[in-house]
């Protein structure tokens, strides 16, 4: 009698199977873990918060194009920068939550740094140039 019957064997494939599928999943499907990757425009902003166009799915992921952000949850969160049509720096800073925080910096399409509006901002706010 080599072969004996071990119940323990047999509890753990079903776990192997769920793990299994989850990983075929996310390879199959990215978007489900790392967000989609879309362009700005494919976006539809509501009030305060984006949507994928035509849906009322509030977007989570990174845009790609002249402006290169992410958002959560339909708000703008992390790094955003956005380009003129010559491909030179328009607007670069940071989102937090929605908001503008720490530095922003403006520039012209020649590349001229605009200080009117380029400074430090807190909860959306400019408090310091």
């Amino acid at each position: 009698a080599d072969s004996q019957y071990n119940p323990n064997l047999w509890q753990c494939v079903p776990m192997t199977h769920a793990l299994a599928s989850l990983v075929l999943a996310l390879f199959l499907f990215p978007s489900l873990a790392l967000g989609e990757t879309v362009k700005f425009n494919d976006l539809e902003l509501r009030g305060d918060l984006y949507y994928k166009q035509s849906t009322d799915v509030l977007f989570t992921g990174k845009v790609t194009g002249r402006i290169q952000c992410s958002l959560k949850e339909g708000k703008l969160d992390g790094p955003f920068v956005e380009y003129h049509e010559n491909g030179k720096i328009f607007e670069k800073g940071t989102y937090k939550d929605g908001k503008k925080e720490g530095p922003w910096v403006w520039y012209t399409p020649d590349g001229t740094l605009v200080p009117q509006i380029s400074g430090t901002y807190e909860d959306g706010k400019r408090i310091s140039d």
